[in-house]
């Protein structure tokens, strides 16, 4: 029976994600999870469900997270910014990783590891481009986020559309779909979008090379979305980095912090 367990919990705009972790480090227990803006219910059914597993365990607990630093105050915990926390996560699992690429809910990130220091760059401030633009551009075509990404397996043709905005995106997907463009075609095209966004969006002109790993709920859900930066990027299998639970990496390194402080 484990007495002491470390838990690191990642609270994103739409999403809520812990992750369990023993004494030696060994994931347990882990969830992802969409709040719905229920943030309090949401991480009170998550933690108590953890520890229905191990209810005479010692706790440990750091958040992270664009929310975190709320919920950190609400149960007196300690937090962790989300940056560090990824880093950590990267350098203990994947320590070859020269780039990483993580979209969030409503965010997006391009970090790079460069000899010892790190160089990030966030949107922040629209979520154009992220999994929330995803979500508007799958209900266009009356599917959702796995839907578009089933439809972009079988596509023939990119069209140009504008990650911007979701409104621009409406405007550029709405004549495709009266003109009778196949849905396969538009769903990659929407994919496509993301990655030209993050890129030009984001590294501004600095190179992304080397190892890149993919990071975050849509790139891990969605596979041709990952295809789309691959192909973009031009990398090669082995420059391609998909590591297992990547939508759980900040949440994980939150973790792996809280294993340092004294319960």
């Amino acid at each position: 029976m484990e007495k002491h367990l470390k838990i690191g919990l990642d609270i994103g705009s739409t999403t809520v994600k812990m992750v369990v972790l023993s004494s030696q480090g060994v994931m347990l227990y882990s969830k992802y999870k969409r709040h719905l803006s229920d943030i309090k219910s949401t991480v009170m059914s998550m933690v108590g469900r953890a520890y229905e597993h191990y209810p005479e365990a010692m706790i440990s607990i750091l958040t992270t997270g664009s929310g975190g630093l709320s919920v950190s105050k609400w149960l007196d915990v300690g937090f962790i910014q989300e940056v560090v926390a990824c880093a950590k996560t990267v350098e203990h699992l994947i320590p070859k990783t020269d780039v990483a690429i993580e979209l969030g809910g409503e965010d997006a990130k391009i970090t790079y590891f460069e000899s010892g220091s790190i160089d990030q760059r966030m949107n922040g401030t629209c979520a154009g481009g992220t999994g929330a633009f995803i979500d508007q551009m799958a209900s266009l075509l009356q599917t959702d986020a796995m839907g578009l990404n089933e439809l972009a397996k079988s596509y023939k043709v990119i069209h140009p559309i504008a990650a911007r905005c979701g409104v621009f995106a409406k405007t550029d997907i709405q004549p495709l779909i009266n003109e009778g463009a196949a849905k396969e075609d538009i769903a990659a095209s929407v994919f496509q979008a993301v990655v030209n966004q993050t890129i030009s969006g984001l590294a501004c002109g600095k190179p992304i090379r080397g190892h890149v790993a993919f990071l975050g709920g849509p790139l891990y859900f969605l596979s041709e979305l990952r295809n789309r930066f691959v192909d973009t990027l031009k990398l090669t299998k082995e420059q391609t980095i998909i590591p297992d639970h990547s939508q759980l990496f900040v949440a994980t390194g939150a973790a792996m912090a809280a294993a340092a402080e004294t319960p």
